[in-house]
């Protein structure tokens, strides 16, 4: 009886079980959750792989392409605190005209006359401006559009055989030499235009004023500019030669009142650039004809420092300084390839391509010498050549330091450019 009893015991826990309700699942759950735990906690502490360590630092500088290795934070911190930032501006200016020389043997030498006037177009450029702590440090041209486009100046240059600087008065019997000119109704550039005559036709004197004609052409009556005007009657041949100076068609008298003692006398580095140097054709010749210049570059234009001379009222020889200062004697690659004898147009990150193309040395060297005077040489209103007043945009004073203040970066470009002066000078 003891032995059925044990078994029948036995058999009732074997066949014992657990109910299943929704507590006994929660538990459960939370076995299994904890054993999980359990070996993440053992494999992140107590393994013996270590993934990482202390003991050495395996991160490697960033590498651009095959450059030098650079610092990323650095130049990061660079960039956020050196101040520096970039602004584009595009802005419209002027597009000066290019002036064309060529001979005409047909009028008396020594004498010049414009039949084409040049006319001003417009650009729009765009200019990098960079700035550090607020403050301007550099402004580069990287663009520019043409807008409107300019017109050539044409310039005849006597080449015959005689010399005529007839002065003209009032009452004289005028002829046109441009292509066309403007009758404007005050003698100015920007006042009404009342008529347009064209080359040849007859013009009756009225009064002289300064760089402007009165004048009464058939039912015409205003201003015109003198420069496009001539005494000389187009259907007549110049025959006569002489030897005075006059007004009307531009007449030059190549002969010099001054001694070359004189001139070295005027020479000072603070001496008015504004003012023509008072040198002949024929001195100009001479001190620019040099064996530095092996491409007789200059010695072949002298002509033309002497020509801005009588037209614009500059220093020739301060503009030819500058030209063998820019282009080492003619030597550099714009001068030699473009015909820029002084980069002109060019900008910092592009110069070779940014700077002008000239056809003819003359161009260059005429454009410059009126740049200088338009926006360096002279205050704002001045009047100066073609009718023109003078802007001023960056006049400091008509002195190499005035110039120098806005025209070049490069402190030293003063003394330069006054070194070779000296030089031409010395050469009288």
């Amino acid at each position: 009886m003891i032995g059925d009893n044990m078994k029948s015991k036995e058999k009732k826990k074997k066949n014992v079980k657990i109910p299943i309700t929704i507590k006994n699942i929660i538990y459960l759950l939370i076995l299994i959750l904890f054993i999980v735990y359990s070996f993440i906690f053992y494999n992140l502490y107590f393994s013996k792989e270590v993934y990482a360590t202390e003991e050495k630092d395996n991160t490697e500088e960033i590498k651009i392409s095959n450059a030098e290795k650079v610092n990323l934070d650095e130049i990061i911190s660079q960039n956020t605190n050196d101040g520096q930032r970039e602004e584009y501006e595009v802005k419209e200016e002027v597009l000066e005209y290019i002036t064309k020389y060529r001979t005409n043997n047909d009028i008396p030498k020594g004498m010049i006359q414009v039949v084409q006037e040049g006319r001003e177009g417009t650009q729009e450029v765009t200019v990098k401006k960079t700035y550090k702590d607020q403050e301007l440090v550099n402004e580069e041209q990287v663009s520019q559009k043409i807008t409107k486009a300019s017109i050539n100046k044409i310039v005849e240059i006597g080449g015959g055989s005689g010399t005529s600087s007839y002065k003209v008065k009032v009452g004289d019997t005028l002829y046109v030499t441009s292509d066309r000119l403007s009758v404007m109704v005050e003698p100015d550039e920007n006042s009404q235009k009342v008529a347009t005559l064209s080359k040849n036709d007859e013009l009756i004197l009225k009064e002289i004023n300064g760089e402007w004609y009165k004048i009464e052409s058939g039912s015409a009556r205003g201003y015109v500019k003198a420069e496009c005007t001539t005494y000389l009657n187009p259907n007549q041949k110049v025959e006569e030669e002489e030897t005075t100076t006059g007004q009307g068609t531009t007449s030059i008298d190549t002969t010099t009142t001054k001694s070359a003692s004189e001139l070295k006398s005027s020479l000072s580095f603070n001496m008015a650039l504004n003012k023509p140097s008072g040198l002949s054709l024929e001195q100009f010749k001479k001190v620019l004809s040099d064996s530095k210049d092996k491409n007789n570059i200059f010695a072949d234009n002298a002509e033309y420092f002497y020509y801005i001379e009588k037209q614009y009222n500059i220093n020739g020889i301060f503009v030819a300084g500058v030209g063998i200062h820019e282009s080492g004697w003619g030597t550099s690659k714009i001068s030699l390839e473009k015909k820029n004898l002084f980069g002109y147009g060019a900008y910092d990150s592009n110069p070779y391509n940014s700077a002008y193309n000239f056809s003819d040395y003359s161009e260059s060297i005429d454009l410059l010498a009126r740049v200088f005077v338009k926006y360096y040489l002279n205050p704002k209103g001045t009047s100066i050549y073609d009718g023109e007043t003078a802007t001023g945009s960056y006049y400091n004073g008509a002195t190499l330091t005035g110039v120098n203040t806005k025209y070049a970066t490069d402190k030293n470009w003063a003394s330069s450019v006054y070194k070779h002066m000296q030089y031409l000078y010395n050469k009288l």
